[in-house]
C-alpha cells in the first residue's frame, strides 16, 4: 500500500507545481533575454514610448519592450524598484499596460514553502524505514515481529536438552494448542502467558521455538526493544497490530524475547520523553493481555534473565500466569546438551562426553555449544582427522581463562612470583578438606589479565555450602598472596582478584548467611543489589553505626584468621612449595594427577601435609 501511495502523492505534487508555474508564466510575455538597466534609463524608455507592458513586484520592475518591425521575440528589461509616486501616472499617460505580482508567483511560493519540504521528508523517511526494516513509511506502526509458519522454526524438543523440567511444563501448552477441546470441555483455562526465566544462555529462546515447532502453529517472534521507537505512540500501535495479527492466525504463539526491555517497573511519576513512551507501550501490552481470548488459542510467551525488574502488573495471575525456570544444567543435563551439539561433529575414539560434562560445571547451553565449536576449529587448525580430548581440553581452558599467550614477554622475576603464587593456591587446595580438587596449574598467560591460573573442578554439582567449606575456599584464595609473603617477604598486585573474591565471600557470610558468631543468625541486606530470581522488591534495612562497625570487624576477622591459617599451612610445607614452584617454572603446566603424585611422593619421605 505504501509503495503504491508514495508515487501517486509525488505525481500530484508535481502536477500542482507545474500548473501554478504555467498560470504564472502565462501572465508574462514571452521574451528571449532580460537586461538589467538603471532606473533613469527605465524612465527614459517610458518617455520614448518603447515599453509595451510593465510588471511590478515588491523589489523589481520588469518592462517588456515593443517589438520592432520584423522582430518575432520581444525583449525585456528589469530595474530595481524605486519609490516613485508619479510612475503610474506616466505609464497611463504613455498607454503602457501595467500589473503587480508577488515574488515568484503564488504557485512557486507554495511549492517552495510547502510541497518541496514535504516531498523531501517523505523520500528521506521512506528510505530510512525501508533501509532499516524493508518497509515504507506507512508501515511504521506495524509490528516488526518475525512470523514462522508451521515447521519454519526448524526446532523441536529433540534439539533442546538439559531442561527436562521446563519441557514437561511446556508440554501442557503444546497439548492445549493441539487439542483445545480437551481442556475447554471441563471448563479449564490455559494460562494466558508463560514467562521463561533463567540465566542468559540457558536456551529460553530455543525452548520457545521448540514449543511452536512441536505444536506446529504460527510463531510470532520479536524482541522487547522492537516496540521502542523514536516516534510517540508507535510502540503502543505495534502492540495492537501484533495482537491483531495473532488473532487472525490463531491458534498461534507470540514470543517476546528480553521482555525486560519493555516491561520494567513503571515509575510513580514518569518522566516525560522516552520513559513515558515505554510505559505507554507497557500499558498497551497489559490491556491487550486482558482483552485477548485464550479460547482462540493465542498464547503469549516471554523470556528474561532479569525478572526482578519486571512490573508486578505483568506477573500477576491473568497475565503471565506461569513462571518456568530454565536453570543452569546439572552434569546429566550438560552431557545431554553436549550430545546434541556433537551430532554433526566428527569425534575421535578417545572422546568421553561424560568427562567433558564433568569438567564444565556451571556452563550453560551457549557455553557448551561454544566449547564444541572451539574444539572443532582447533582440531581443524592442527590438521587432525577428528576432534580428540586434547582439543576439548584446550577449548574448555579457552572458554574459562581466555586465549593462551605463550609469546608474551615476562621477566624471570615475574615468572617466579607467578609460579610461587599459583603453587600456593594449589598446595592449599590439596590440603584443606572442603576445597575442590586441582585439575591443572599453569603459568602461561591467558585472556586479558590472567598471568597464570589454578583450575579447580568439583567432583559433583553443589547447591549448598557449609561454613567450613566457605572458609576453605577463603583459604585457597589467600594461598597465592601468602606464598608470595613467605617466599619473597613482599607482596604484588597479582592477588587483586583473589582478595576481591575473598572479601565478597566473607561479606556474604556475615551479611547474608548469618555465619558470624558475634552477630548471630541475622541477615543485613542494606544496599544489596537485586539478584537473579529475586521476584519482588525488598527495602534495605537501615543499619546503625554500631552494627555496621561490627559487620566490618567480623569480615576483617574472617579474612585475618584465614590468612593466619594459610600461613601456617604453607610454612609447614615450605619445601613442597619450593619444589612445586621450581617444577612449574620448568614445565609451565602441571596436571592435577601429577600434582597429587608429587605431593604423595614427598610426603612418603618427609612429614605429611597437614592443615592448621
Amino acid at each position: 500500500m505504501a509503495k503504491r501511495l508514495f508515487p501517486i502523492l509525488t505525481i500530484i505534487f508535481l502536477f500542482l507545481f507545474l500548473s501554478a508555474a504555467i498560470i504564472h508564466r502565462s501572465a508574462l510575455a514571452v521574451f528571449s533575454a532580460t537586461e538589467r538597466i538603471p532606473y533613469s534609463d527605465f524612465k527614459k524608455l517610458i518617455q520614448d514610448d518603447k515599453l509595451e507592458e510593465v510588471i511590478i513586484n515588491s523589489t523589481t520592475i520588469r518592462g517588456i519592450l515593443k517589438a520592432e518591425e520584423g522582430q518575432k521575440v520581444k525583449n525585456a528589461v528589469t530595474t530595481v524598484k524605486v519609490e516613485d509616486p508619479d510612475l503610474i501616472k506616466e505609464l497611463i499617460a504613455h498607454n503602457v499596460k501595467f500589473s503587480a505580482t508577488t515574488d515568484g508567483g503564488w504557485g512557486q511560493s507554495l511549492f517552495l514553502l510547502w510541497f518541496v519540504p514535504m516531498i523531501i521528508f517523505l523520500i528521506l523517511m521512506s528510505r530510512m524505514r525501508r533501509g532499516a526494516t524493508g518497509a515504507g513509511l506507512m508501515s511504521i506502526g506495524k509490528s516488526k515481529a518475525n512470523l514462522y509458519i508451521d515447521k519454519d522454526t526448524g526446532v523441536t524438543f529433540d534439539d533442546v536438552a538439559g531442561v527436562d523440567e521446563a519441557k514437561e511444563e511446556l508440554k501442557e501448552v503444546i497439548d492445549y494448542l493441539k487439542n483445545p477441546q480437551k481442556y475447554q470441555r471441563l471448563g479449564g483455562r490455559i494460562p494466558k502467558g508463560v514467562l521463561l526465566v533463567g540465566p542468559t544462555g540457558t536456551g529460553k529462546t530455543l525452548l520457545a521455538k521448540a514449543v511452536a515447532g512441536e505444536a506446529k502453529v504460527p510463531f510470532f517472534s520479536i524482541g522487547g526493544s522492537g516496540f521502542v521507537e523514536m516516534f510517540v505512540g508507535v510502540g503502543a500501535a505495534r502492540v495492537r497490530d501484533l495482537f491483531a495479527q495473532a488473532q487472525e492466525k490463531a491458534p498461534c504463539i507470540i514470543f517476546i524475547d528480553e521482555i525486560d526491555a519493555l516491561g520494567k517497573v513503571r515509575a510513580a511519576a514518569p518522566i516525560s520523553g522516552g520513559h513515558e513512551e515505554r510505559e505507554n507501550t507497557l500499558n498497551q501490552l497489559l490491556l491487550e493481555m486482558d482483552g485477548f481470548d485464550t479460547r482462540k488459542g493465542v498464547i503469549l510467551m516471554a523470556a528474561t534473565n532479569r525478572p526482578e525488574i519486571l512490573d508486578p502488573a505483568l506477573l500477576r495471575p491473568g497475565r503471565f500466569d506461569r513462571h518456568i525456570l530454565v536453570d543452569r544444567p546439572d552434569i546429566k543435563g550438560r552431557e545431554e546438551i553436549l550430545k546434541v551439539h556433537c551430532k554433526n561433529v566428527k569425534l575421535g575414539k578417545t572422546v568421553d562426553i561424560k568427562i567433558i560434562a564433568a569438567r564444565t560445571p556451571g556452563f550453560v547451553g551457549a557455553d557448551l555449544a561454544n566449547v564444541v565449536n572451539e574444539a572443532a576449529l582447533l582440531a581443524a587448525r592442527l590438521g587432525k582427522e577428528a576432534v580428540d580430548m586434547d582439543s576439548f581440553e584446550e577449548a574448555i581452558n579457552r572458554v574459562i581463562a581466555g586465549l593462551e599467550k605463550k609469546k608474551k614477554v615476562m621477566s624471570k622475576k615475574e615468572q617466579e612470583i607467578i609460579a610461587y603464587h599459583e603453587s600456593g593456591h594449589a598446595l592449599v587446595a590439596e590440603t584443606v578438606p572442603g576445597a575442590d580438587k586441582v585439575h591443572r596449574i599453569s603459568i602461561i598467560p591467558r585472556g586479558i589479565s590472567a598471568l597464570g591460573y589454578t583450575l579447580q573442578l568439583p567432583t559433583e554439582d553443589r547447591y549448598l555450602l557449609t561454613r567450613s567449606e566457605l572458609l576453605d575456599r577463603l583459604a585457597v584464595l589467600l594461598g597465592g598472596r601468602v606464598a608470595e609473603e613467605i617466599t619473597f617477604h613482599e607482596i604484588s598486585t597479582g592477588a587483586q582478584n583473589d582478595l576481591e573474591r575473598a572479601t565478597d565471600i566473607a561479606m556474604s557470610m556475615v551479611r547474608e548467611y548469618g555465619m558470624s558468631e558475634k552477630l548471630g543468625p541475622m541477615t543485613f541486606q542494606n544496599g544489596r543489589r537485586p539478584q537473579f530470581l529475586d521476584i519482588g522488591f525488598r527495602t534495605g534495612r537501615e543499619l546503625s553505626e554500631e552494627v555496621a562497625k561490627d559487620i566490618d570487624n567480623e569480615v576483617k576477622n574472617l579474612i585475618f584468621d584465614t590468612h593466619t591459617r594459610v600461613k601456617g599451612i604453607l610454612e609447614e610445607n615450605k619445601d613442597r612449595l619450593e619444589m612445586l614452584a621450581k617444577l612449574l617454572l620448568e614445565k609451565e603446566v602441571i596436571e592435577g594427577e601429577e600434582l597429587r603424585k608429587i605431593i604423595s611422593e614427598t610426603a612418603s619421605g618427609h612429614k605429611t601435609i597437614s592443615s592448621v
